[in-house]
């Protein structure tokens, strides 16, 4: 009997984790910078491999190197400062801490170097990044919304037709 009980319990809580773990993997589309890359839902991290640097999206924080220990900061470092985020190539990356896979990583995706050919959310005219409150379109999206909703929508009924 208590090998039944301890089993029961085995399952329950490695569910409960489970679905801890498929929460946080979730939609963060309004959390991503809008230099971010479009066409992931989530992300965790980026790989700027021009720079071999990482952006922490939930965090909102770099990690580099410096005197050969990653640092995290929630601005790049001076040596950046004419760094273009908007124009240059980023690798979503969605593990824990992957800066420490580093040489992976830079190996993996050293021909991405120089790379300009990336859409960012900024530029998308796609409708699932207006949720992002720094998108051009975000305002209009938060209009559109609240009109939707109810605000001042007639949902299709003939006004005429309810009085009658």
């Amino acid at each position: 009997m208590r090998y039944v009980i301890l089993l029961i319990s085995a399952v329950f809580l490695s569910s409960t984790v489970g679905a801890q773990v498929r929460i946080n993997l979730g939609f963060n589309v309004d959390r991503q910078p809008v230099w971010g890359p479009t066409g992931y839902d989530h992300a965790e991290y980026y790989y700027l491999p021009d720079i071999e640097a990482y952006y922490n999206v939930p965090q909102h924080k770099y990690y580099y190197q410096e005197r050969g220990r990653w640092i995290g900061r929630s601005t790049l470092p001076y040596r950046y400062r004419n760094f273009d985020l908007y124009h240059s190539y980023k690798v979503v990356v969605n593990e824990p801490t992957p800066y420490r896979n580093h040489a992976m990583y830079r190996d993996k995706y050293a021909s991405f170097k120089g790379r300009h050919d990336q859409e960012v959310i900024r530029d998308s005219r796609d409708s699932k990044y207006f949720v992002n409150k720094n998108h051009p379109e975000h305002n209009n999206w938060v209009k559109q919304q609240k009109h939707d909703n109810g605000n001042g929508k007639d949902r299709g009924r003939d006004k005429d037709s309810e009085r009658k």
